[in-house]
């Protein structure tokens, strides 16, 4: 979905403590935009978070409430998944194939979500797909996502 599907273009919230350096780190990476994400079922009126593209594709998502959805592909979603590094994305049913999911709660949690982003990040820049899964395959044992 385009950042222009999704609703009024609006800056992105100041959000708590420990989601704030996350986006901050992504806005600040070269060709990254940022706009509001707004509450699903409250589109235009109720800001839920920030939105983070590479020209027009999604690099992902961080909810106020600390979940970051990132709009990996199929094979580096699984690969993450496979590797204790992400959650399956729980919504949006066959649109969402692949996406994944982290918590952010803490600073090493935050450590992890920047991490998965700009691995997202580097895909959209071109990174080969087959690249990114070594590094995955690397990262596996250094930080099991917390459930």
């Amino acid at each position: 979905m385009t950042l222009e599907e999704k609703g009024p273009i609006a800056p992105v919230p100041a959000l708590s403590a420990v989601l704030e350096p996350v986006s901050q780190t992504i806005q600040n990476w070269p060709g990254t935009l940022a706009a509001a994400h707004w509450d699903l079922f409250r589109v235009g009126e109720v800001v839920d978070g920030a939105d983070f593209y590479v020209g027009s594709e999604e690099l992902g998502h961080i909810h106020l409430s600390g979940e970051a959805h990132l709009a990996t592909p199929p094979a580096l979603g699984a690969a993450l998944v496979a590797a204790g590094l992400a959650r399956p994305l729980r919504w949006g049913g066959a649109a969402y194939r692949g996406w994944t999911e982290v918590s952010i709660r803490t600073a090493a949690d935050a450590a992890h979500a920047t991490w998965l982003f700009e691995l997202n990040y580097q895909r959209l820049r071109g990174r080969a797909e087959d690249e990114l899964l070594v590094e995955v395959q690397q990262r596996a044992t250094a930080r099991p996502v917390s459930r």
